[in-house]
């Protein structure tokens, strides 16, 4: 029995003694081990937007050994030995990258940035069905409730940081260049060279902290900018601008605005047509199962993408979409775009809580300086469906309204420190410190100035202003050679009242020329104005139906040959008050005299004189004009403003009554007209303008107080005018027409390589116009040597096509008129060629 006893504690001595042996063994084996391992820790980004990549490839050169990044970008790698001395990064629609390894050391650190790439059918995925097209669908199915813009109503915080950098900085170049480089020497060494290829320098940073509410029935909006961060402009058109209401883009809508284009989401309705969709592979976040979801362009010259978005399982919701232009798309001054949009749930709902917009523009071509932009947009705080924001919308009746608190261009550091929803990085302070320098230097400031003087025409000195200086010199067949010379006042002079004049000198008619000109804000916003004009120059006499065309500045566009040349003198004496509203409604009331004096290749005053009693040609107008532009958008100058256009048809009327017997006038008449215009996106067949227009003239006058259709005698193209017409060709005391322009983008060109490559863009126009002239100023208007043209109850019509963005710079016109029949004899009032300068993306 002892025996026993004692044989099985032995034996039980023996097992530990074993157990003990084995755990000492692992132990000196781990430790021995743990002092060999070897640790790769990285992160993998878009080397364009900075984003990370999560759930990339990462594996060594001729080995199985490999992994994921997770969600964040990031891997890590525990290793006994080294597999191989490269790793291999993939992902899709990038390159692949190799990086070589230095095998030497025990810890590795790496940042890999991935270029994009072009997609080419390197996806495979062997299946019956394709998952990709059947996720897009479900994507679809799914979009009313996952589009933030279909919830009753919704309020949040926008944080907006937008940047902008020079690229291609050559700082050799840079101190030789006309800007004075010697004193923003502190610019030149912020220059970051970490990019040999690409060298940037920060140079611009603003931010703003805004509330957004909005509502989908009736539809509402109303942002409210607390804290606006800007140096070097003090406008507050400007400031709203940078807020989160222009800038939102939701990429469940069918169309994408980029600039002025539309492009087409991968998650359109129609998306189909345009993409190939690919599910690689599926993963999971924060227990939620997540599909890769990777779109790319099914035809060349699109105006596409191609990216790749994760989207939930369950709800087929976006959680992010990395968005980049299609390589091949048309669109100009742009090399590189990035998208990038971040969803989290709010409740039961997704919503954007992450918005990086980054875009590189170069002018005159890549190896060329360029800018940087990059935008960077937080939003939280979310509020949906709640009885408040109704509440705060209701306490604005405007439709859409951006509003400035009291103050907040003066935020405190503090403020915004308190504020920000992330730190700004070492790089961004030193930009706001540069730019609080470089605004404040005297030599920047003088560049500012000189730079202005050349691009503008302006120049102030002291209180006053000179310019525009392209107005200095010109020439016509009347005065010869011309002189002008502008002189005006500016805000230091008085900040509501403007005074502006010109001299000017003819040297083949030896005589003087002048206007001179006042105008007093009463109110800047909403605008409330008087003016006033005493004018005595030569005056071509040309009338648009709409705006004068912007394009149409080149004074030194060639003539037509056989036209002769129509001037008259003008002596004119104007005053108005002009008022507006925010809605975009306005009143201008006016009281204008004109004398004309015809100068050449005009009916003389002496072949009016025994038609009339009274002075001739010389009339009293008191003039009242209604214009609704509902929330038009302007960028607000020191007394000016340039309008940004409206979403709406804007619409005008105005009235004229010719007042006769006062200041010795001799014409009694009254004068409607009314027009409608407007821009309509058309995507993805581009976009539409027309203008409809009428008008009519009660009483008797002479030809320049009644309805001048209006005509172009040189080759350059005028959008607004008949460019197969002469000045003086039509007159009416009726009329009516309209303007339409189809602008389709690349059309047929994207069919054929070489045309795809150049970018060239499609258009067709049609103009037509029908008037008529009553028996009385038929009778007076028609006299010996000049017959008029009447439309006579047929339609004036012009028909046009071309080719634009050539060299992404110009414009060819080819134009044919078609009635009425018959045609003139004239070959050019048949058809004609037109060039013109045009800038778009």
């Amino acid at each position: 029995m002892c025996w026993q006893v004692f044989y099985h504690f032995i034996a039980s001595m023996k097992t530990f003694f074993k157990l003990f042996l084995l755990i000492t063994a692992f132990i000196f084996v781990s430790v021995e081990a743990d002092s060999q391992q070897k640790t790769i820790n990285g992160l993998v980004k878009d080397s364009h937007s900075d984003e990370v990549i999560p759930f990339a490839s990462i594996q060594f050169t001729h080995s199985g050994m490999g992994k994921l990044t997770d969600s964040s970008g990031n891997f890590f790698f525990h290793l006994t030995h080294w597999f191989s001395d490269t790793l291999i990064i993939s992902y899709a629609g990038f390159d692949t990258k190799f990086i070589k390894l230095d095998t030497s050391l025990q810890s590795i650190n790496l940042t890999i940035l991935l270029e994009r790439g072009t997609p080419t059918g390197e996806i495979v995925v062997k299946a019956k069905i394709n998952r990709g097209l059947l996720l897009w669908k479900k994507i679809v199915k799914h979009k009313p409730q996952n589009n933030r813009n279909n919830f009753k109503n919704l309020s949040y915080d926008i944080y907006n940081k937008l940047e902008i950098d020079i690229n291609n900085i050559d700082k050799s170049k840079f101190e030789k260049s006309i800007i004075p480089a010697k004193p923003l020497r502190l610019i030149l060494n912020n220059i970051d060279t970490t990019s040999e290829e690409h060298p940037i320098l920060p140079f611009f940073l603003t931010e703003t902290i805004s509330k957004y509410y909005s509502r989908q029935s009736p539809k509402k909006t109303r942002e409210i900018i607390t804290a606006n961060k800007i140096f070097g402009v003090n406008n507050e058109s400007f400031s709203k601008l940078l807020g989160g209401v222009y800038q939102n883009i939701n990429i469940y809508n069918n169309y994408i605005p980029v600039f002025d284009l539309n492009f087409i989401s991968p998650i359109s309705e129609n998306g189909d047509y345009y993409y190939n969709y690919k599910v690689p592979d599926t993963q999971f976040v924060a227990n939620k199962r997540m599909f890769h979801f990777v779109f790319y362009p099914k035809h060349k010259g699109e105006n596409t993408f191609q990216g790749d978005a994760w989207i939930e399982d369950s709800s087929f919701a976006v959680q992010k979409m990395n968005l980049r232009l299609s390589p091949t798309a048309n669109i100009n001054f742009i090399d590189k775009l990035s998208l990038v949009q971040e969803f989290q749930k709010s409740d039961s709902n997704w919503v954007l809580y992450k918005d990086k917009f980054v875009v590189d523009f170069y002018l005159m071509g890549k190896k060329n300086i360029g800018l940087i932009g990059k935008k960077t947009t937080s939003y939280s705080n979310y509020q949906i469906n709640t009885p408040n924001t109704d509440s705060i919308l209701d306490q604005e009746k405007l439709k859409e309204s951006i509003e400035m608190d009291a103050g907040s261009t003066e935020k405190s550091a503090d403020f915004w420190k308190e504020n920000r929803p992330e730190q700004l990085t070492a790089k961004e302070i030193g930009i706001y410190q540069t730019a609080d320098t470089l605004f404040k230097m005297p030599a920047f400031q003088h560049f500012q100035k000189n730079m202005y003087f050349l691009t503008v025409g302006y120049k102030n000195v002291g209180n006053y202003e000179i310019g525009p200086w392209f107005n200095w010199i010109s020439s016509n067949r009347y005065e010869g050679f011309r002189t002008r010379f502008d002189l005006g006042t500016n805000t230091h002079f008085d900040k509501n009242t403007y005074f502006h004049g010109y001299v000017a000198y003819g040297f083949k008619d030896n005589a003087f020329k002048g206007m001179f000109e006042v105008k007093h804000l009463i109110k800047h916003n909403p605008r409330i104005y008087i003016y006033g004009k005493i004018k005595n120059d030569i005056d071509y006499g040309q009338t648009y139906f709409d705006e004068i065309a912007y394009d149409n500045i080149f004074s030194l566009a060639s003539r037509k040959t056989q036209v002769p040349l129509k001037l008259t003198f003008i002596k004119e004496q104007n005053i108005e008050l002009y008022r507006s509203w925010e809605n975009g409604f306005s009143i201008k009331t006016g009281l204008q005299r004109k004398i004309y004096t015809p100068l050449m290749n005009l009916p003389s005053k002496e072949q009016f004189a025994t038609k009339i009693s009274g002075e001739v040609f010389n009339s009293f107008e008191a003039s009242i004009n209604l214009r609704f532009a509902y929330l038009e958008k302007f960028i607000e100058g020191d007394f000016y403003r340039t309008s940004l256009g409206s979403n709406w048809p804007i619409a005008e009327i105005g009235i004229t009554k010719g007042l006769p017997g006062v200041l010795n006038s001799s014409y009694s008449y009254t004068k409607l007209n009314f027009t409608v215009s407007d821009n309509v996106s058309m995507a993805p067949w581009g976009n539409l303008y027309y203008n409809v227009y009428a008008g009519s003239t009660f009483g008797t006058a002479p030809y320049m107080f009644l309805s001048m259709a209006p005509g172009n005698e040189m080759y350059y193209y005028n959008k607004y005018a008949f460019n197969l017409m002469n000045r003086y060709e039509y007159l009416t005391d009726r009329y009516a027409g309209f303007t339409v322009e189809h602008n389709i983008g690349n059309g047929f060109f994207r069919l054929f390589a070489p045309t795809r490559v150049l970018k060239f863009r499609q258009f067709w126009n049609a103009k037509c116009l029908l008037g008529s002239l009553n028996n009385a100023n038929k009778t007076l208007n028609y006299v010996d040597g000049h017959p008029y043209a009447n439309v006579g109850g047929k339609p004036y019509i012009e028909l046009g096509t071309g080719v634009d963005n050539i060299l992404k710079f110009f414009r060819v016109d080819f134009v044919w008129r078609v009635s009425p029949q018959p045609l003139p004899q004239e070959a050019y009032k048949r058809f004609g060629i037109f060039g013109s300068f045009n800038v778009s993306f």
